[in-house]
Parts: C-alpha cells; sequence; structure tokens
C-alpha cells in the first residue's frame, strides 16, 4: 500500500527521542518502478536473527514514514519516485511501542552560528558496540510546509558522526544559512545491522544556542542609581532576551531570577553591595524557538562596587565642563559622600567649592573650562580619582580625555576660478589612538548665514594628508557665490566631537593669478627705479599691489614697496643704489582686503647703464721726475676710479686738460687706465682730469697747477711718523707761521727696501695729524712725504723716513702731566666734602648728649669713671 505523505519531525529546540528502524530482507529487495514497499513489522530484539549484509542503496534512498501514537508505517523510498508531501508533524511514540532503537537526539546551532550540532545518546548500550553513525541532510529555501520529496533528488550531503563518546555520537553540519530549510536523517550500522530513523528537519535559526553573555560589570547612571550591565558575545540577528540570577553565595540555593527584556543591564539595589552577592547572566532568542545559553561567568558585586564612577570614560572637547560621579566603598562599607574628595592625577587636589552631594553615597566634582589634556607617555587622559577625606584612594579611576578642536579651516580659490582648496591641520601628538577625522560641509545656494552651524544633510569630503601633517581637500567645480559651511568631525569610540563651523564663499578669498609682463628699469636723468606689469585675468582693476626688488646677489635682502589701485599699472620707486642690477616682483589682491596675495610674479631684471653724466671728476696727483738729459721734467698723473655712485654708472674715457701759463690749452683722452704722462716746460701748468660717460663729462672737477715757483714754500716746519701697529701709522706735522691758502695737503708713502708702487692720499688743510692705515713691516723702512697744496701750485714738501717713539711718548706723557693735577684736585674736594658729611652725622646722633661746659648738672663729673663702672 502505497504512502500518500510522508511526515517529517521537526526538531525543537530541545532535547527529543527519535526511533530508529531495523530493515528486514523485504526492505533489502530489488524496486519495482513506481512501487514502494511497506512493512509495519519491526524488529522486536536486536540480533534476534542474522541478516545478510545490506545492498549498496543510492544516495537518494530514505524512509518515507507514518506514525501515531500506537503505531509508526514506514517504507523505503527513493526521490526518483512520484513525488510526496511532507507532513510536519511531532513524534509520539507510546512507551510500549516496540521499535528496535530509540535515540535521545539534541540539535542546536553553536553560538558563533557557523555550525550545526547533533547530539545523539544512547538508550540501549549494547547498541555502543560496532557502531558507525553517519547524518544525511539536504538543504532546501523553502519552508517545511513546502519541501516535497522531489527536493531530495540528486546526492545528498553525508556528515560522519564521532561515536567515540561512551553514551553517544556527536554529528556537526556547516551551517549554510540561517533561514534555509535543512531535510536530516540518521543512517545507523551496528555490526552489520541497518538502521535508519524517519526523515527530520530544522531551520538553523530556531535552535540556536547563543555564547553566554560577556563583560559583566557595575556602572552608574548620572542620578546614582546603580546596574548591573554585560555584552553580547556575538553579533545575532535577532533581539535577545535576558535572564539574571543573584545569589547570596555560590550555590544553587537562594538564587533569585529576574527577567529582563531587550536591555543589557538591569537596575540593582546598592544595599547588595554590602554582602558578597554573585551575579549571572544567560540569553535566548526573544522573539522565536531557540535554547537558553550558559550561564556567564558569575560576577562579585562586593569586588566590583569598590568604586564606581559615571560616566566611567568621558570625551570632551577644550573650554567645555564636564561632571563626574562616584559611589565610593571603603571595605565593607558604602563612604557617605560629604566624606569624598576629588584628586587629578593624584597631585592635584579639586577644591570642594566644585563638589556636589546628589544623595547621601554619591558625589559629584564638576570641572570648568578644561585644557587640552598632554600625552604622558602612552597615556592621553588624566586621571580622576575618587577618594576618603583621608586621602584613602583606590586604584580605579575615571578617564578625561580633552581634546582641541579649535580647528581652523582655510580656503582659497584659484585664479582660474574653477577649484576652492581647503586645508587645516591637527598635531598629531595630540590624537587619541584610534581616532579618525573627517570634513563635513554642506552647501547653501549664496553666500553665508550670519551664525554659521552644522547641518545634518551635510557630506563627508575626502581630505589629502600632507607631508607636514596638514590636509588638503579640493572643491570641483564650485559655486562661486554658494555659502560651504564646513567642520571637522572627531570620531572616537568614547563619542564624536566637532570643531566649530566655519562659513567660506568662494569669491571671498580668491588667490588671483601674479602679474605678467613685469619689467623694470632705472630711469635715466632722474635715477628712479620704474616697475610696470600687466593685471591677471579673471579679476577686476579694483587691485592693489606689492612690489619687492633687491640688489641682486645670492643673499638677497628684499625692500617693499606698495601700491592701491595703479590704473597706469605702473611705479616709480626711489632707490638708494643707481649702478646695480635689480630683481623686481610683483602680486597682487583684491583692493578691499577679500582673498589672498598672489604668487610672486617672475623677476625682471634692472639694466646697469648710465643715468647722468659723472657727478665728479676723479681726484688726481702727479709724479715729476728729472730729465737733466733734456732739461725737463716729466709729469705722471695718477687718479682713482670713480665709483659708481659718482660716475653714474660708468666711465668711458677720462679727459685731461692742460692750460699753461702762456694761455696754450689742449686736451688729451685716455680710455683705459689711470696714468697720464706729459712734459712739464712752462712755468706754470694746470692740469683738469675729467671723467665721461654716454651721457656727458663731469661737471665738478679737480684741479692741479705745476709751478717751479711755488714748489719753493716751504710751509710745512716738521713731520713725524709713530707707528702703532702693523696696520696703523700716525703722521703729525706742524706748520710754519704765517702761512695761508693751502687748500689741501697730499701725503705719500712707500717702503724702501722694496720696488714697492708709491700710495697716496689727499686730506683737509684744517688737520694736523692723520691715520695712515695700509700693512706695514716696522722693521724695515718707509719714507713718508708731506705736501702743501695751494691754489697756484703744490709747495715744498717734507719727508721723514724714521719711525718717532720718544715724541709720540712725551707727547702721550704731557696729556698724563694735564690729566695728573685734575684728579688730585678732584680727590681733594672728594676728602673735604666726607669731612663736612663727618661732622653733620656728629650733631645728627650727639644732639642730646650734654656738654659738661654749657651743662651745671655735669660739671665736676669724671666721665671716664662713670664709663668705667658701667
Amino acid at each position: 500500500m502505497a504512502v500518500a505523505h510522508c511526515m517529517v519531525h521537526q526538531i525543537p529546540p530541545r532535547n527529543f527521542t527519535l526511533p530508529c528502524m531495523l530493515l528486514n530482507e523485504t526492505f533489502l529487495s530489488p524496486f519495482s518502478a513506481g512501487v514502494v514497499e511497506s512493512s509495519s513489522a519491526l524488529r522486536r530484539e536486536h540480533g534476534a536473527s542474522e541478516t545478510k549484509p545490506p545492498l549498496l542503496m543510492n544516495e537518494e534512498s530514505f524512509l518515507c514514514c507514518l506514525w501515531s501514537d500506537n503505531n509508526i508505517d514506514c517504507s523505503l523510498y527513493r526521490a526518483s519516485m512520484q513525488a510526496r508531501k511532507f507532513i510536519p508533524s511531532e513524534i509520539s511514540i507510546s512507551a510500549s511501542q516496540e521499535i528496535d532503537s530509540i535515540w535521545n537526539i539534541e540539535c542546536w546551532i553553536k553560538g558563533k552560528l557557523d555550525l550545526l550540532v547533533c547530539s545523539l545518546r544512547f538508550l540501549k548500550l549494547y547498541l555502543r558496540a560496532s557502531l558507525k553513525v553517519n547524518l544525511l541532510y539536504a538543504v532546501s529555501e523553502l519552508s517545511v510546509g513546502d519541501v516535497s520529496t522531489s527536493s531530495l533528488r540528486g546526492p545528498v550531503t553525508v556528515a560522519e558522526c564521532d561515536c567515540r563518546a561512551y553514551d553517544g555520537c556527536e554529528c556537526c553540519v556547516p551551517s549554510l544559512g540561517l533561514n534555509y530549510t535543512y531535510i536530516l536523517w540518521l543512517k545507523v550500522m551496528v555490526g552489520v545491522t541497518p538502521l535508519w530513523s524517519p526523515l527530520m528537519s530544522v531551520r538553523p535559526i530556531d535552535i540556536v544556542k547563543p555564547e553566554p553573555p560577556v563583560n559583566l560589570h557595575l556602572e552608574m547612571t548620572e542620578k546614582g542609581q546603580v546596574k548591573i550591565c554585560w555584552s553580547d558575545p556575538v553579533l545575532m540577528p535577532y533581539p535577545l532576551q535576558y535572564e539574571v540570577k543573584i545569589s547570596a553565595n555560590s550555590g544553587q540555593n537562594g538564587w533569585q531570577v529576574v527577567h529582563v527584556a531587550l536591555e543589557t543591564s538591569l537596575a540593582i539595589d546598592s544595599t547588595l553591595f554590602d554582602s558578597s552577592y554573585l551575579v549571572q547572566v544567560r540569553c535566548r532568542n526573544h522573539h522565536g524557538p531557540g535554547f537558553w545559553s550558559d550561564w556567564s561567568t558569575p560576577y562579585s558585586l562586593n569586588l566590583g562596587a569598590e568604586v564606581l564612577y559615571f560616566p566611567p570614560k568621558i570625551l570632551t572637547s577644550v573650554g567645555s565642563n564636564v561632571s563626574f560621579h562616584c559611589i565610593y566603598k571603603n571595605k565593607t562599607k558604602i563612604v557617605v559622600s560629604k566624606k569624598i574628595v576629588w584628586w587629578l592625577n593624584l597631585a592635584e587636589e579639586i577644591p570642594e567649592s566644585q563638589y556636589t552631594l546628589v544623595n547621601d553615597r554619591v558625589s559629584k566634582v564638576t570641572l570648568f573650562n578644561l585644557k587640552a589634556t598632554k600625552p604622558r607617555g602612552s597615556f592621553f587622559y588624566n586621571a580622576l580619582y575618587c577618594c576618603h577625606q583621608n586621602r584613602e584612594c583606590h586604584h580605579r579611576y575615571a578617564e578625561l580625555y580633552v581634546v582641541d578642536v579649535n580647528i581652523n579651516i582655510t580656503c582659497e580659490t584659484d585664479g582660474y576660478l574653477t577649484k576652492m582648496t581647503c586645508r587645516w591641520a591637527v598635531n598629531p601628538n595630540t590624537l587619541l589612538l584610534g581616532s579618525s577625522l573627517q570634513l563635513r560641509y554642506h552647501r547653501s545656494r549664496i553666500y553665508c548665514s550670519d551664525f554659521p552651524s552644522t547641518s545634518p544633510k551635510s557630506e563627508v569630503k575626502e581630505c589629502h594628508l600632507q607631508k607636514n601633517h596638514s590636509y588638503e581637500c579640493t572643491f570641483q567645480p564650485i559655486f562661486l557665490l554658494s555659502g560651504y559651511t564646513m567642520w571637522i568631525e572627531f570620531k572616537h569610540l568614547l563619542g564624536t566631537l566637532e570643531s566649530s563651523p566655519t562659513c567660506v564663499v568662494p569669491a571671498d578669498v580668491v588667490k588671483p593669478l601674479p602679474p605678467s609682463n613685469v619689467k623694470a628699469e632705472i630711469t635715466r636723468n632722474v635715477g628712479l627705479l620704474n616697475v610696470s606689469w600687466t593685471n591677471p585675468v579673471f579679476t577686476n582693476n579694483d587691485l592693489k599691489f606689492q612690489i619687492r626688488y633687491a640688489v641682486n646677489r645670492k643673499e638677497m635682502a628684499w625692500e617693499l614697496y606698495e601700491v592701491s589701485n595703479a590704473p597706469t599699472r605702473s611705479a616709480v620707486i626711489k632707490v638708494q643704489k643707481l649702478c646695480v642690477e635689480y630683481v623686481v616682483q610683483v602680486r597682487c589682491r583684491e583692493l578691499d582686503g577679500w582673498g589672498y596675495w598672489s604668487n610672486w610674479s617672475r623677476s625682471a631684471y634692472t639694466l646697469v647703464k648710465d643715468i647722468r653724466a659723472p657727478l665728479q671728476g676723479p681726484e688726481f696727483w702727479r709724479i715729476i721726475v728729472e730729465d737733466p738729459a733734456r732739461r725737463q721734467k716729466n709729469v705722471t698723473l695718477l687718479w682713482k676710479p670713480l665709483t659708481k655712485n659718482h660716475s653714474l654708472c660708468s666711465v668711458s674715457r677720462y679727459v685731461i686738460k692742460h692750460q699753461t701759463s702762456g694761455n696754450t690749452t689742449w686736451s688729451e683722452y685716455v680710455a683705459n687706465g689711470t696714468t697720464c704722462s706729459f712734459p712739464w716746460t712752462e712755468h706754470t701748468h694746470t692740469v683738469t682730469v675729467l671723467a665721461m660717460n654716454s651721457i656727458g663729462v663731469s661737471s665738478v672737477n679737480f684741479n692741479l697747477t705745476l709751478s717751479q715757483q711755488m714748489s719753493t714754500v716751504n710751509a710745512v716746519r716738521s713731520l713725524s711718523a709713530y707707528p702703532v701697529n702693523s696696520t696703523c701709522v700716525i703722521l703729525i706735522w706742524t706748520l710754519s707761521p704765517r702761512i695761508y691758502g693751502i687748500t689741501s695737503f697730499v701725503i705719500e708713502w712707500k717702503n724702501l727696501n722694496k720696488e714697492e708702487e708709491m700710495n697716496w692720499v689727499r686730506v683737509p688743510p684744517n688737520i694736523t695729524k692723520y691715520y695712515i692705515y695700509d700693512h706695514f713691516i716696522l722693521i724695515e723702512k718707509y719714507q713718508f712725504s708731506l705736501y702743501p697744496v695751494f691754489a697756484g701750485g703744490v709747495g715744498k714738501s717734507r719727508a721723514t723716513d724714521q719711525f718717532t717713539k720718544v715724541e709720540y711718548e712725551n707727547e702721550n706723557n704731557a696729556s698724563l702731566y694735564v690729566v695728573l693735577p685734575i684728579v688730585i684736585s678732584t680727590s681733594g674736594l672728594l676728602i673735604g666734602a666726607l669731612l663736612v658729611l663727618h661732622q653733620r652725622m656728629k650733631k645728627l646722633f650727639w644732639e642730646d648728649v650734654p656738654n659738661p661746659k654749657n651743662c651745671s648738672w655735669a660739671q665736676g663729673v669724671n666721665f671716664q669713671k662713670r664709663m668705667d663702672v658701667l
């Protein structure tokens, strides 16, 4: 008789019994197509008759059973036969039902949700010998009511069971999905005897056995209420319900069970802290079937309640105010709140004015205007201790993290008005481990509000870390007139902080392109630095400019010149040095002060060229050499090259003008060189040396008249040379009386031991002492000559070839003779002043002491004896 349905046993979240049928020879005979053989005959005793070894059976074979309280009828079935509908049912077999074997089975999903475990227990221990168990299963996405035998077509999966335990076996099936339907059945071989179980079904999510809760601990609320808290071991796909049991000891007697809904905490009475109570928690599926987890590890309220803080950790920003609450237990008793004091880092006692008594057990402290936490090694927080007033502190503390989120965000829009770049920086040493920073922003349609604020519709902008620990973010494209409100979000496990929002309009932070076509020159005749440029694109004419310029050298000393609203796009600058090459750069920004200065432009360089005619001709001197053969004197003129400030800026050649006593004049030119020679044949010969450049010749020049008559005038009476050191010699001279009209002096000196050029210098006419700086070898012989120069010619020179020391020392002594009387007279005046002061002091201190000569009672008294007595 064919079975119309196949009952399948739904595995419950508890242990259950299941029969296993012994297959007789009828079951083992070959199947006819479309025919299902059945038998209600069950072996009554194990091993009553020998059975032949079973034939190899297709993996699609299984028992299709119908049962009731009094009978069970099974047929060996193949999935390829006509499909049969599964009927969910609970097995209900009376205790008197005679079957071959009954197994106690329990199946569950482990807490990590990755393994289905079925545990088999023997009710007849004699089955233990020569036992081999396989668990066969197929997986379907349909519910049990919709599954038929056709879903078992094809190979099924076999899981071999571990039967090493004394009284049972354990089968493990990898969990493919919590919401799939698993069809399972057992194939047991006891020696050579096959035993099969009916079909079973299960959804893994219905038999989950979670891991027990972990991290049991006590916490305190802001109102001072104490609660026991815990954590789920793994993330579950559904809400859990919990059971909490509290006991005064570790035994089972006296446990109190409290049902807790979805929360992971339970408020408890603080009086429980005074005794040795233990707490354990377990959990299970809140809305559906499932196993209870094992109980958690016991937690002692007595140990956990020694000191409690709320909150145990705080993350806050600089400048904020925070409060902490505390319950302090000293050994076995809770300390009253008025006897609690607070310490920061066990180094600083917090003033009592910052305490608040919440109740007789809870103390509160408030910290104001907090400063950023300074890292101390690997610690990035301040430790806040709740202590007894006798300064007894527990090792537990609350952690205070103060982060500086006053982060300045600066933005600038590029000169092409296509993108806006924002930058911000943080100190990496102040960041907490595990924290992250990100820039958030939202854009308004136009401009910024008066008071920028954060928005829940904000977006995160990707920023890139730079080498200098700063971040850079780019907005592109941009809306020039929109307001971009942005802030930095600081994220950490302890919480989230935000910097003060700032709003930026791209049009207000433009950094223009630098000016182009910069040119610079020193103007002719006037001698000013003239700078011109072209304004950058995408700017209006309301710009201000800065010009920096410097002499072109290795180390430039820049000078700055500012120009506001230059419609001519040029500027004229007065400079000190005219005959040098200048480097010039220009930058610009909006005239109203919005935006940024542009980068400096490319450098422009001035050309060194003549500006004006030389200011003056060179100073010059002459060397006269007698030529007896020709009965004439040869004169060589020597002059020093003009400096650039005098030549403005170069000298192309020198012009030497001659004029003799016979009114004969002529000129000659020296292009390269600083000397010129000519014969002196007239009684009087006047020479003038002019400097010439591309602009013209010098207007102020020096003249020198050569006069044979004046060369005999003896104007210098004496000349002395005093060596100071190897680099300085003092030349002192005296003049003859009644000598007038000297316009200057010329000093010559040279080393007589070496063939060196003669050195000379022109000095003013109103001095009689001059310091000559040169390199002197004091053991060698030098000649010094002094020439008085008159308007009508050069007088007779006075020369010396020896260094004078004695007279120079006497001169110093003469100065000493002048100073010494002054010192002596000053000392006398000082001594006199001290004497007068002494007399006044005597009068001041001895005014009340009687004078025997003027006091009648004191006459005849021997003061010396009186002093002896004293």
